[in-house]
């Protein structure tokens, strides 16, 4: 066998997932069609973040990975819910939810995608265990009982017991084994990118409703010597196409807006992204040989820094049923396990999350009253907003 466990995929979830299974005592060849970009103004950098959520957070810690994030890392310590769904884009309620109220640390910490991608390829530049070839692709699976095998972009094949798919939502290994999937679409599209503003954000992630989807500033370290936060901001289709091609000024003035000025002016501090939003869900998580995981197995809209943190809950399944018992490791038995530990999970919060985003997307005025009504209710009640803070961060459920 040329490895215990191949990896398709090098972003986020491809590279935790091999630096874990590393830390395990496995043998891991992680594979990407594209090396990492690694510099925050190279073209193709990914200027979306990543808050890790407390679990999270300990995850990394155990896998090594937190030593090399720390000093880079944003705390959360506030979530801030808006909503300016009146005649004027205006708050209208405003309620925090502090962690302070359920623990002693921050609800997360966050980063920077291309920051993590750098850090995280250089641990596993340190790891023995681990080969880790970017611009080599994965581009054939085939499968038996004992083995599978992985055809690569390089013409060469290997042999492994375990195939992780952290390809993402196109995942061609998914697409090999044939499983197939369940996906919503909004109509919405996200814009993302770094601001600088002159009111400090004082470690609170601002989110602020009114329609077509949230527009959310999560803290960032100051740039250039000035307050920073990423942006999402969440719209229809066609009105996301028409402020990605503003020019800076005129994107300047209208997220200036659209923020309510919470922050005073905001300024364009990087490059634009733009991806369609969806949700989506595969119907099986496993098939012979191989086990899906991240956006290969389940993707959200980026509200309640969700995503990435079923990412983490899938690898740190599939690692405790591969430490358990690594003999059988990549067998029916286990990923038949690792299916029904995470597939109920998965279903439950991809449902949560779906309402979530149809319900930030409302246009009708009665209807926006009744999102700021229920919001309102909802935190008044305290038990209830512990027990949907616990809720977020993956405490219970």
């Amino acid at each position: 066998m040329d490895f215990d466990i191949v990896i398709s995929g090098g972003g986020i979830a491809g590279l935790t997932a091999t630096a874990t299974f590393a830390q395990a005592g496995f043998s891991v060849l992680c594979l990407d069609p594209m090396p990492p970009v690694t510099d925050r103004e190279a073209a193709g950098a990914d200027l979306r973040t990543t808050a890790f959520l407390q679990p999270a957070q300990a995850f990394l810690a155990e896998t090594g990975l937190w030593d090399r994030l720390a000093d880079h890392a944003m705390p959360l310590q506030t979530m801030r819910i808006v909503d300016a769904g009146g005649p004027e884009p205006e708050p209208r309620v405003t309620k925090d939810f502090d962690a302070s109220d359920i623990s002693d640390l921050p609800f997360g910490w966050n980063l920077p995608n291309w920051l993590l991608r750098r850090e995280m390829a250089a641990q596993l530049d340190a790891l023995p265990n681990v080969d880790f070839r970017p611009g080599t692709a994965t581009t054939t699976l085939f499968t038996r009982e004992a083995e599978a095998r992985v055809g690569l972009s390089d013409g060469s094949r290997v042999r492994t017991r375990l195939v992780i798919a952290a390809d993402g939502r196109n995942s061609p290994m998914r697409k090999a084994a044939g499983i197939d999937v369940k996906t919503t679409r909004f109509g919405q599209k996200a814009l993302a990118f770094a601001v600088t503003h002159p009111i400090p954000h004082d470690n609170v992630s601002t989110e602020i409703h009114r329609t077509g989807g949230p527009f959310t500033l999560v803290p960032l370290p100051d740039f250039n010597g000035r307050p920073s936060s990423a942006v999402v901001w969440m719209e229809e289709g066609p009105k996301a196409e028409a402020l990605m091609a503003l020019s800076d000024e005129d994107l300047e003035s209208a997220m200036s807006t659209r923020s309510c000025h919470l922050f005073g002016p905001l300024k364009i501090a990087s490059q634009r992204t733009i991806w369609p939003i969806i949700a989506q869900e595969a119907d099986h998580l496993c098939a012979q040989r191989l086990a899906l995981v991240a956006e290969a197995a389940h993707v959200v809209p980026p509200i309640g820094a969700q995503g990435l943190n079923m990412s983490l809950k899938d690898i740190t399944a599939l690692r405790d049923l591969a430490i358990a018992s690594p003999d059988t490791l990549g067998d029916a038995k286990m990923l038949d396990a690792y299916h029904r530990a995470r597939i109920t999970d998965i279903r439950a919060r991809v449902a949560g999350i779906t309402v979530l985003n149809k319900t930030s997307m409302i246009s009708n005025p009665l209807l926006r009253d009744t999102r700021a009504a229920a919001l309102n209710a909802l935190y008044s009640v305290k038990p209830v907003r512990k027990t949907l803070m616990q809720l977020g961060l993956g405490a219970k459920g």
